[in-house]
């Protein structure tokens, strides 16, 4: 009860969200990783990139920021038409800044999801900072608000809809395409 209470008092600031930056690693997937001899295999939650797909064609920019390396990464965000995708990334304050000033969007209008220590330094230049539910238990009071799934299920869809929701942007009135 207490955390939907807490998002009821989020909704200016999901109604201004112009730029949404995720985190990958615990955000988009539930932290886990496969390391085959080629490459890094990262599960992610086709719930989470329909959302994303519906909040981009809604208006709202999309950014991956990550410290981690793989491109199915890069693979993700191609599919889901993310255009801003940063990967091995050591100071995601500058890279998120850089972000910011390129598109012309203030701190007002950004929302970042991050799940650990790392994505705390983001905090200052953005709106909410939201973590998802199993995130690390650190950042519980350093956060804005937390979703009620978890990273890699669902957590993202959940922003997404409450976006898209407080902005009364319709599904039924947003058309994807694969």
């Amino acid at each position: 009860m207490f955390k939907q209470l807490n998002w009821m008092l989020r909704k200016r600031a999901l109604r201004k969200c112009k730029l949404l930056v995720l985190d990958v690693d615990g955000v988009l997937t539930d932290g886990s990783l496969v390391y085959s001899k080629n490459e890094i295999i990262r599960n992610f939650s086709v719930l989470d990139g329909l959302g994303l797909k519906m909040l981009i064609k809604s208006g709202v920019e999309v950014a991956f920021l990550s410290g981690g390396k793989g491109e199915t990464i890069h693979s993700r965000a191609k599919h889901l038409g993310v255009k801003y995708c940063y990967t091995e990334v050591l100071n995601k304050y500058k890279v998120l800044m850089d972000l910011q000033q390129f598109l012309s969007i203030k701190k007002s209008e950004t929302i970042y999801v991050g799940d650990d220590l790392n994505d705390l330094i983001v905090k200052p230049i953005v709106n909410l900072f939201i973590i998802p539910n199993n995130a690390s238990q650190i950042l519980g009071k350093s956060s804005d608000c937390s979703t009620i799934r978890n990273g890699g299920d669902g957590a993202v869809r959940e922003i997404c809809d409450r976006i898209l929701n407080i902005k009364n942007q319709r599904y039924s009135s947003i058309e994807i395409t694969n």
